[in-house]
This record gives C-alpha cells, sequence and structure tokens, in this order.
C-alpha cells in the first residue's frame, strides 16, 4: 500500500483503511501528476445475478485455484464450439464518468452489479511507477486488469487506486470494474436514504505515471488560529526516503528547505509576514510548489483562519454570517451525477447569484474538481460524509467504514481553504449507541485535521411552543448545527410563528436544512401546500423565528435545485423529484429564490 498520512493520522488511518484493505489511498493532487485520462465510452454488461463473479455454487470466480471463469476475463470464443456467455464488444457503452441509471431507460431504479470494460494503450517505463485512480465508484468497486485482480473498494464517493507497477502491458490493456450499488444495511450510507442511488463509475479514471520515489502526501496550510505561520507536512513513498525537500509559494517570497525522516517524513513551518488571506470576497490562490528528487508537485492553494470564540465565527479573524444554500451532486438539467467542471460551474454559480458565500455539500462528498472550484470562487464549504439517519450503530465494520470515508474525504480536501466545516453525519437519532459512535468520528476529524471546524446536522425537539436541541453529540462539535421544518414537516405557515427556539449552547447557531417543496410554475395563495406561494411564505416566516436566536450565524436552505428521490412518488407535484428546491428541474427560480437573496443582501450588509 502506497504511504500517504501523517504521523499523528498513522492510528486512525490504520483502522479506517481496515474494511477497504484492498484498495490503496489516493494520491494527493492526482490531477497535478503525469496521467492518462481513461474516461470515454465503456462497455457495459447488467448482471442482477451477479453470474459473471459467482460460479454456480455461489463461490467467486476470482477466489477460485486459477482466478479465472469470471466476466473480468473478457474472454472470446476460440472456435465455432466454444461457449462464451457474454460479450463486452457487443455489449453497449456508457459514458464514464456518468452513471448508469441516467443512461438507459432500462437501469433509471436498477440496483445491482454492472460490468464496464475500458481499453488502453500504454507505454510503461523502467524507473517509473504507475497507479490506477478512480475518482468514485458507487458503491462497491471489484478491478480488474488484464484479467488479474487488483482489489476491491467500498464508499461510493471517495477516491481510490491500485499501483500497477509491472502490471501493465506494453501496448493494449484492459481494465474491468463490477460496480454494484445494491444498499446495504451494514454500509455508509445504509437501505434509506432521500437521494437516487446512482450506480457506476461517476468520477474520472486515471492511470498516473510518478517516479521510483515520489511526493505521495503533503499538507501546507496555516497553523490552527496562527495567521502568521505555515505549517504541513510532505510525504514521500518509495525506497528513497531520505531527500531534501523544498517548498515553495513564489508569489508570497516564501520558501523552506527540510529532509525527510527514515519514515519519508518532513514537517514544514513556515514564518508568514506578508499574505493576502483567502475569503469568499477575494479567494486568494498561491501557486504552491513542492519538490523532492526528481519529483515535483504544483498546487494552488489558499490560507485562512477559521475558528469560532463564544458564539461567532471568526474568518481570518473577522465575525462572519454564513450565507449558504445545501447542494446535491446531481445536475437537473441533464439528468445524473454531475459530470464536468461545465456542471459544478453551473450550480455554484447559481449559489453565487442568490449572494451566498457558503454552500453545504450533502450529504456525500462531492468531487474533488467541485471543492478546486469553490476555492476558486470564493464559496466556503461544509464537507460531508453519508453517516445519515439510521445506520447500524453497534457494527464495528459500519464504524469502519463510517472512519474510512471520513479519511478519505478529509485527507484528499486537506489544502482547500474553502473547506471549514467537516460535517460527521446527517440527521442521526439519540441513542447511546449512535452517540459512542459518532463521538469516536469527532475524534476521528480532530486527530486528522485540527484546523477546521466539526459539524453535524442535528435534529430538534419540541416541548409544547419551544424547539431545542437535546443531543450529547453537540457538546464535541464547534456549531450548535441543526435541521428544522417548521411549517413543513411540522405546524404550518399559520401557526409556525407559534413557536420559538432556545438552544442551550454557547456555540454559532448554524440551520443546516429547512424549506418546503414547491412545484416550479404552481401557483395559489400561501395557505395551499406545493405552491410557490406557500415556499415563499414559509421562508419569510423561517426569518422571523431565526432571527430570534441568539448567536445565529448562517444558514443553508434545503435546497438550492429539485432533486431525484425514489421517495417521493407523487405522480403530479413529485413525479420521484424532491420539490425543495429555490431552483426547479427546468432551472427556473422560483419566487424563494428572491426572498433568500434579499434575506442575504441584508446579511452582508450587517456584517460587512
Amino acid at each position: 500500500m502506497l504511504n500517504r498520512f501523517s504521523a499523528e493520522a498513522m492510528a486512525v488511518a490504520a483502522l479506517a483503511w481496515h474494511c477497504a484493505a484492498l484498495a490503496d489511498p489516493a494520491l494527493q493532487n492526482i490531477q497535478g501528476r503525469t496521467h492518462q485520462n481513461l474516461d470515454g465510452r465503456w462497455h457495459y454488461i447488467v448482471d442482477p445475478y451477479e453470474t459473471g463473479y459467482y460460479d454456480y455454487r455461489r463461490k467467486p470466480y476470482d477466489q477460485s485455484d486459477k482466478g479465472t471463469g469470471g466476466y473480468y476475463d473478457d474472454r472470446q470464443p476460440k472456435d465455432k464450439g466454444d461457449v462464451v456467455e457474454y460479450s463486452f464488444d457487443g455489449s453497449p457503452t456508457l459514458a464514464i464518468p456518468g452513471d448508469w441509471n441516467s443512461q438507459d431507460a432500462k437501469l433509471e431504479f436498477y440496483e445491482g452489479t454492472v460490468w464496464m470494460r475500458q481499453k488502453f494503450n500504454a507505454a510503461p517505463k523502467d524507473g517509473k511507477r504507475y497507479v490506477l485512480y478512480f475518482g468514485a465508484v458507487n458503491y462497491e468497486a471489484h478491478v480488474y486488469l488484464n484479467g488479474k485482480k487488483l482489489g476491491s473498494h467500498k464508499g461510493g464517493f471517495t477516491p481510490f487506486q491500485f499501483e500497477v507497477t509491472g502490471k501493465l502491458a506494453a501496448g493494449s490493456n484492459t481494465v474491468v470494474v463490477k460496480a454494484d450499488n445494491k444498499r446495504h444495511q451494514d454500509a455508509i450510507p445504509t437501505v434509506s436514504t432521500d437521494w437516487w442511488n446512482y450506480g457506476g463509475i461517476t468520477r474520472d479514471v486515471l492511470l498516473a505515471e510518478v517516479p521510483a520515489t515520489y511526493i505521495a502526501d503533503y499538507k501546507v496550510q496555516l497553523a490552527k488560529g496562527d495567521a502568521r505561520r505555515i505549517e504541513g507536512y510532505v510525504q514521500l513513498d518509495g525506497t528513497q526516503k531520505d531527500q531534501e525537500i523544498t517548498v515553495a509559494i513564489p508569489e508570497a517570497n516564501l520558501s523552506t528547505k527540510v529532509r525527510t525522516d527514515a519514515n519519508g517524513r518532513a514537517a514544514i513551518r513556515i514564518p508568514v509576514s506578508k499574505l493576502k488571506y483567502w475569503s469568499p470576497e477575494d479567494p486568494k490562490l498561491y501557486g504552491v510548489t513542492i519538490a523532492a528528487g526528481s519529483d515535483k508537485v504544483s498546487d494552488r492553494i489558499g490560507f485562512r483562519t477559521i475558528e469560532t470564540r463564544g458564539k461567532d465565527i471568526l474568518l481570518n479573524g473577522k465575525s462572519t454570517f454564513w450565507r449558504g444554500v445545501s447542494i446535491h451532486d446531481e445536475n437537473p438539467l441533464i439528468p445524473g451525477r454531475l459530470r464536468g467542471a461545465g456542471d459544478m460551474r453551473m450550480l455554484l454559480q447559481w449559489a453565487k447569484d442568490m449572494n451566498c458565500n457558503y454552500v453545504r455539500l450533502a450529504h456525500y462528498p462531492h468531487s474533488e474538481e467541485m471543492i478546486r472550484l469553490a476555492d476558486e470562487m470564493g464559496l466556503m464549504v461544509w464537507a460531508e460524509v453519508p453517516v445519515y439517519w439510521t445506520i447500524s450503530w453497534e457494527n464495528p465494520a459500519t464504524l469502519q467504514n463510517a472512519q474510512a470515508q471520513l479519511t478519505d474525504l478529509i485527507v484528499r480536501d486537506k489544502n482547500r481553504a474553502s473547506v471549514v466545516v467537516w460535517s460527521i453525519g446527517n440527521e442521526t437519532p439519540v441513542s447511546p449507541p449512535r452517540n459512542a459512535f459518532m463521538f469516536k468520528l469527532a475524534d476521528t476529524v480532530r486527530a486528522l485535521d485540527d484546523t477546521r471546524l466539526v459539524g453535524a446536522a442535528l435534529e430538534v425537539h419540541r416541548n409544547g411552543k419551544e424547539v431545542t436541541v437535546e443531543d450529547p453529540l453537540a457538546e464535541k462539535l464547534d456549531l450548535a448545527s441543526f435541521n428544522e421544518y417548521a411549517g413543513w414537516y411540522w405546524a404550518s405557515n399559520k401557526d409556525m410563528l407559534d413557536f420559538h427556539f432556545n438552544i442551550p449552547y454557547d456555540k454559532p447557531v448554524m440551520i443546516t436544512e429547512f424549506g418546503a417543496d414547491a412545484l416550479g410554475g404552481f401557483h395559489g395563495d400561501a395557505d395551499t401546500r406545493w405552491t410557490e406561494e406557500y415556499q415563499d411564505q414559509l421562508y419569510k416566516n423561517q426569518f422571523r423565528m431565526l432571527e430570534a436566536i441568539p448567536g445565529l450565524r448562517g444558514i443553508t436552505p434545503w435546497v438550492l435545485v429539485d432533486f431525484r428521490s425514489p421517495r417521493r412518488p407523487h405522480p403530479y407535484y413529485q413525479d420521484f423529484w424532491n420539490r425543495k428546491g429555490l431552483i426547479s428541474q427546468s432551472g427556473k427560480r422560483k419566487q424563494a429564490f428572491h426572498t433568500l437573496k434579499a434575506y442575504y443582501d441584508k446579511k452582508q450588509q450587517q456584517y460587512k
């Protein structure tokens, strides 16, 4: 396995990777390395009975003595008497990256196994190492190169890779992926969610080339609460671990040279006298280069501090109000997962059009490209893992899976200035087993990164007309963050203002969800559910309720755009769409979009 973790995270990481031990953690800044893109049209075979993986005794072919017999062999008939009951060459193709649900009408609701195959040419060089990288495969992936199994990975939203040095052929190669998006009670997420279960290879596939000893990981960020010191580390992988490392930020006239230890790790500390700090108003990114021997990596990194003090959130030492909105990784205009920078930039720009300075990327890790765009466009990010609703709190493997996905997310995005909150879950019901589970996730975050805030979307409780948060997990978090649906799932526009909030924590209050469903273009009065008028009035009422909360420092209403969900079957109002979007599935802004923007315009003036 490639070594890339910092020393302080090793204990957490070792546990976290147990459930995905056959896959290697992904390179830091994979797009910044020499690589070949394997995206494009992949042939696919739908396999609901997993015939291509198991023999008739339900034993995996890849665990047999010969290791052959599955679809990953990509066999062709030897002669007219040979029987082969599958054919990639004769099968249709999918666009990768992309989910299968939106590309084949027969697969819209499909949950199960699909095999995908791509052929590519390679010219491996002596003295170089090669990794096969996947940005995400939902949910369980088994990967084969030239008929040999590389390994497997669980978790549908985080990157993974396999070292393929010595396994590539000079010339034509074949990669086959068995992707399985079946839901499981013991998985993360579990069987019940409120978003579409898009299956497939949903993010980039790359073949990267690196030197024999290379820069596997690095962190270059401001020290915790200290705008005058850059701290971090560089981690090498390979046999030549004792090397001089140079870290340079030319525009800021900053550089340092350090030497790695016997484990290939070097701590970096750079004093700062003059630096332009990243903020939504001025999202400054600096070119950073890291060199070691024959390897050199370039990145664009912003520098800022984030902390809480009482009920304030301080960005670069200044009190802020987070004008946010929640976003799913889905394009409403072209069905399916976001496929590239164009899709992502569109959604983030819609948020900025509403005068947002902040987005909650729910309910799972979004792509690295999305986070980098937020860096560039000046949007703070709440990043989350899919510990969602009611999962198997007492199953050790489920906890390990959650820790693995959380670790993946933090390690991937730790150099992104836009990320200000690591969220460990959403709407998880209070109980002793759940509390123990979530406490361990909070501890995992702090072991990996102490420079950002820890959050979770908690639930509220109602005692008569009082709305409060009664959750032991709140004490482990930096924010009093919670979802509440006054006016929709409880109360109505007529009586929701009879309720009031009592939040018993000396922490910044962050409303992570509120909202109402509205079918775009459906109109009536403010008491008629599903109308734009009802949704608009609910937002106005919410502002009145929330403004009465001492310490309110941000909101992320649910949600920017209507999105698909199997839980929403009403044939007229929903048609398998969650209609809480401020923008409709056709991209038209609902009335509440403009109401929220007006509120944000006022908050911006208040926090100048």
